[in-house]
């Protein structure tokens, strides 16, 4: 579970990152990201970051005003299965 904390903690700070990039790029009228692999970061376990960023940067919120959002407590739904089935198998066991 500890290893899975780490990748969680880590992978949402790559993914703000990112998003922070992007907003530069686009801020620069260079080429960015596509909406679909900062999406895919998203639904990969980067929901925070993607959060965070959007609101930090005022960053694709008009497109995806809900989206991250939705992803977001999706992922909160099965990290809290993941974690009762977790407590429950070692009272168990």
């Amino acid at each position: 579970m500890k290893a899975f904390i780490v990748f969680f903690i880590l992978f949402n700070i790559i993914t703000f990152v990112v998003f922070g990039i992007d907003k530069l790029l686009a801020r620069s009228a260079r080429r960015r990201m596509s909406e679909k692999a900062l999406i895919c970061m998203a639904i990969a376990g980067g929901s925070v970051g993607a959060v965070f960023a959007q609101k930090l940067f005022r960053h694709k919120t008009q497109k995806f005003r809900y989206l991250f959002w939705g992803i977001l407590v999706v992922q909160f739904i099965i990290f809290e299965i993941i974690w009762n089935s977790t407590a429950i198998m070692n009272q168990i066991f």
